[in-house]
């Protein structure tokens, strides 16, 4: 028997917990540009009347994944997942400035955290390298650390879990005995440890990680899965046959 197999045979003790940006909806120029792949929302309803919990898990805010995944059942986390409080306003102003020293760069503020995209600067390369050195130096005194993404540096709160912790409380709270989760991004490395973990410890007797590939997606999330898929079409694909 698979795992995927023993996913769907005891799909009421089983979650499905899904990153949304490039896994469930392609990566575009900006963030709310952003739409679900052909066909997310039909299998996301079917998934929610077979198993135990389907989670969308993002560093999105909570308001914005709901606009965005807007199907009824799935459990919305968002900015990772994260209780803090908003960014402090001194923080914003020198995050902000720094984003005005590259050209092409701009922030976003997503609740407990606040981000630099730099996907439109004329060379994202320096742009990143360059960003990453000045928030570096911000990121310390403010008792955040930085998590670097497609095309973005994201500020967060230190010393808290991210998705690993939103993956870790659905498994407690929900007692599942089985688990999928898949991602596209470094920030997702996490949440396939928190599985690894789980399934390590007995808490999870089955365990999938599904790294979905494009472009941009890191080598290390695709050699730390148990499955490869192209792009969110593939990803949908997968899902419908869950």
């Amino acid at each position: 028997m698979t795992a995927f197999d023993a996913l769907a045979e005891d799909a009421s003790s089983a979650g499905i917990l899904l990153d949304v940006d490039g896994t469930l909806s392609p990566i575009v120029e900006r963030p709310e540009l952003a739409e679900l792949a052909a066909g997310a929302r039909p299998v996301l309803s079917r998934l929610v009347e077979r198993y135990r919990v389907v989670a969308a898990i993002s560093g999105r805010t909570r308001d914005e994944l709901e606009g965005l995944v807007d199907v009824v059942g799935v459990r919305l986390i968002g900015s990772y997942g994260l209780a803090s409080g908003p960014v402090p306003a001194d923080v914003i102003s020198a995050v902000l400035a720094v984003a005005a020293e590259v050209e092409g760069a701009w922030m976003e503020t997503k609740g407990a955290t606040v981000a630099v995209h730099y996907r439109a600067t004329a060379d994202a390369n320096a742009a990143g390298r360059a960003l990453q050195t000045r928030l570096s130096a911000l990121a310390l005194p403010a008792r955040m650390t930085l998590v670097p993404g497609k095309y973005v540096v994201e500020l967060v709160p230190a010393g808290l879990p991210l998705k690993e912790g939103a993956v870790d409380r659905i498994i407690q709270d929900e007692q599942l005995r089985a688990a999928l989760y898949a991602g596209d991004d470094l920030a997702d490395l996490l949440a396939f440890e928190a599985l690894d973990r789980a399934r390590g410890d007995g808490r999870l007797a089955h365990a999938v990680k599904v790294a979905v590939r494009g472009a941009e997606t890191p080598k290390e999330l695709m050699v730390a899965a148990d499955v490869v898929v192209d792009g969110p079409a593939e990803m949908i694909a997968l899902l419908a046959a869950l």
